[in-house]
């Protein structure tokens, strides 16, 4: 396991929990997801040292904590910017507690954008020649 892979390649989310706070509205967010994820699954394919799924998995769950907390933490500012996202929280279960509703949906998001990165990069390692090692 490369922990410190790992953390590297989670600083994407903390750039794209920012970003999707001030700048980045819900329509295209997938738009810059997609190639971050296709990078990381190279980069793990390259780099980790075996498990790639394993790793993809883990750095997309250390991005759910970067992304939740920024949204919590900038909670106004995300809300003023993202409409669809507070209508949608007026209809779930706990409406009196948006960042609560986020606390909780935001480690399953997580853990499925994990299966989804976890499965690039797996197939990245089937695709991406390993550089030798000495």
């Amino acid at each position: 396991m490369n922990g410190k892979l790992i953390l590297q390649l989670s600083l994407f989310g903390l750039a794209m929990a920012v970003a999707t706070v001030f700048v980045i509205p819900s329509k295209i967010e997938p738009m810059f997801w997609l190639p971050i994820f296709l990078l990381c699954a190279a980069v793990i394919a390259k780099k980790a040292p075996g498990k790639y799924f394993l790793h993809g998995f883990l750095v997309s769950l250390v991005n759910c904590v970067w992304i939740t907390g920024a949204h919590i933490l900038f909670f106004d500012s995300y809300i003023a910017r993202h409409a669809d996202e507070a209508a949608m929280m007026a209809s779930m279960p706990a409406p009196d507690s948006p960042r609560l509703m986020m606390l909780m949906t935001g480690p399953v998001v997580g853990m499925v954008s994990g299966l989804v990165l976890g499965l690039f990069a797996f197939v990245a390692s089937k695709l991406v020649k390993r550089p030798a090692t000495a």
